[in-house]
C-alpha cells in the first residue's frame, strides 16, 4: 500500500461495510473498523445480530498497522468495530468517536487513547507537515422511542491541510444515521464538502424499524449538503440492509445528483482533489 496521497488529495480505499482506509499527505486513518468474514455474525445488542455476506476487501493483518494515526469510529455495533478488529489493532491506537465508545474502549477494552468528542467538538491530529481536524457531527440512529435502544451515533467532518492551519479538503463521514433536522446545521457550518460518505442501506430491524438511511433518505441528504463528491457505502454486506444501492443510484440520478455519485467496489481506491467542483 502506498504511504502517501498526492498532494493536496485525499486517498481513500473501500475495504468493505463502512470500512475505509483513508490518506491526505502523511496522514492515515481507518474508520468503522469490520473485519469478519463472510458467514460470521455481527453483533448488534439485545440478541439481534445479522450474518456478514461479503467478505472484506483487505483482512486486518494486512492493514498498515504502523502508518496508522487514529481510527475514526461512528458507534459501537459489530458491523463497525467487531471482535476481529479489537484483537487485532494496537491497544495505544487513538480511536475518535462518541463519548460512550469513548468509555467503553477504554474500560472494558483497554484502547486508552480512545477520546469521547461531544457534537461540534474537534480533535487535530498532525503527522509531519500533515493535518486532520476531526469535528463530530450531528447523528440520530433511530425514532426517538427506540433511540435509547442503540448506541449513540456520531457524522465526523474531516478537514485536511497542514500545519499552519490552512484547510485544503474537507471530507463528510454520515455515520449510521437517518435524516433529521440536525443534519441541516452540516449544511449550514459546513457549506463546502469535497467528499461526503454515505452510510446506507434502509438497516432495517426486527418489526420493520428502519435504522440507517435508504435510498430516499440518501437522496435528501445530497439536496441538503450538496457534496462536490459522494461515496455510497454500508449497503449490501449484512442480511439487515434492505434498500439496495442501485435503488439509491437511481433516486439520486432522478433528483439531478448522478453527477456527484463515485462508485468504488471493495478493494478499490478514490482520490478526490480539494478543487473539485461541483
Amino acid at each position: 500500500m502506498e504511504r502517501t496521497s498526492p498532494a493536496g488529495t485525499v486517498s481513500v480505499q473501500f475495504i468493505g461495510n463502512a470500512t475505509l482506509l483513508i490518506r491526505y499527505g502523511a496522514l492515515t486513518l481507518l474508520t468503522d473498523p469490520n473485519f469478519l468474514h463472510r458467514g460470521q455474525l455481527a453483533h448488534l445488542g439485545y440478541g439481534l445480530v445479522s450474518r456478514r455476506l461479503t467478505e472484506p476487501a483487505v483482512d486486518v493483518t494486512d492493514l498498515p498497522h504502523g502508518d496508522l494515526d487514529a481510527v475514526v469510529l461512528s458507534h459501537l455495533h459489530g458491523d463497525h468495530f467487531d471482535r476481529v478488529a479489537r484483537r487485532h489493532l494496537d491497544r495505544g491506537l487513538p480511536f475518535l468517536t462518541t463519548p460512550h465508545a469513548s468509555r467503553v474502549l477504554q474500560g472494558l477494552f483497554g484502547f486508552h487513547r480512545a477520546v469521547g468528542l461531544r457534537t461540534w467538538q474537534s480533535h487535530t491530529l498532525l503527522r509531519g507537515d500533515s493535518l486532520v481536524r476531526v469535528t463530530a457531527l450531528p447523528g440520530r440512529h433511530a425514532p426517538a422511542p427506540v433511540r435509547r435502544l442503540l448506541p449513540p451515533v456520531m457524522g465526523s467532518l474531516l478537514e485536511f491541510g497542514d500545519r499552519s492551519g490552512r484547510i485544503r479538503l474537507v471530507m463528510y463521514l454520515s455515520g449510521d444515521t437517518l435524516m433529521f433536522d440536525g443534519l441541516r446545521d452540516i449544511a449550514r457550518r459546513c457549506p463546502d464538502i469535497h467528499l461526503a460518505v454515505l452510510h446506507l442501506g434502509g438497516t432495517t430491524l426486527p418489526g420493520g424499524l428502519v435504522v440507517t438511511m435508504d435510498a430516499g433518505q440518501g437522496a435528501d441528504l445530497l439536496d441538503v449538503i450538496r457534496p462536490h463528491r459522494a461515496l455510497p457505502v454500508h449497503h449490501d454486506d449484512y442480511g439487515v440492509f434492505r434498500s439496495p444501492l442501485s435503488d439509491f443510484l437511481a433516486e439520486a440520478a432522478r433528483r439531478g445528483h448522478g453527477g456527484r455519485i463515485l462508485r468504488c467496489r471493495p478493494g478499490e481506491r478514490v482520490t478526490v482533489g480539494g478543487d473539485t467542483r461541483r
